[in-house]
């Protein structure tokens, strides 16, 4: 197994996505892998791909989205941005472009094959996995954990949170602005699953 700075500067030159793609059409710009490591990390965000500003500024949820999201964890952004602290692992590690209609495309499909087990097994210290999403919910979780929605995922919350998996499991909607609907129609999520997802991180953070 690589050690965790010889994985990060193989995926740094990873050009998969641009070189040899596995789908229709190659990565439309320069590869630019954003993700956080780090061997001490407690707690992952297995999230989609970067967007736009965090492929521009190199950093993950460098955007409103991470704004969002450390609100929901009730972390600063210093904590946040340790890599001693919390791991972000995309599904896929760079920027994938827009569709024809302005969103992001799907996370690339070349980079879980390629990195995704090196990477988790290079964490060996990780207690929770935050799933960010159906892309990173449908890897992480067996199929008879998932629900025919996202929402039936992220609702079954506290039976994943306690099923004795190691590392622990949570299901989250995307923290983007395109999800404001779902949290309104969803209230129970701000007031049932953030104070507890508030208290497993603030409890890991100090160990």
């Amino acid at each position: 197994m690589a050690s965790l700075p010889s994985l990060q500067q193989q995926i740094a030159r990873c050009r998969l996505c641009r070189d040899c793609p596995t789908e229709s059409a190659r990565l439309p710009h320069e590869p630019r892998p954003v993700l956080q490591l780090g061997p001490g990390a407690r707690i992952c965000i297995a999230s989609q791909a970067p967007g736009k500003r965090a492929h521009e500024k190199g950093l993950p949820f460098y955007d409103p989205s991470g704004v969002r999201l450390r609100q929901w964890l009730d972390m600063d952004e210093a904590t946040f941005y340790d890599p001693d602290k919390l791991a972000i692992v995309p599904m896929g590690f760079c920027f994938p472009g827009y569709d024809r209609n302005g969103g992001d495309l799907p996370p690339r499909r070349e980079c879980a094959p390629q990195w995704r087990q090196q990477v988790f097994d290079a964490l060996p210290n990780l207690s929770l996995i935050l799933l960010i999403g159906q892309y990173a919910q449908g890897y992480h979780l067996p199929r008879e954990q998932r629900g025919c929605t996202l929402t039936e995922t992220v609702a079954n919350w506290r039976e994943l949170l306690d099923g004795g998996q190691h590392p622990a499991v949570l299901p989250l909607p995307h923290p983007s602005w395109r999800n404001n609907g779902w949290l309104k129609r969803n209230p129970w999520f701000a007031e049932q699953l953030l104070p507890v997802l508030r208290q497993r991180v603030h409890g890991l953070l100090k160990e």
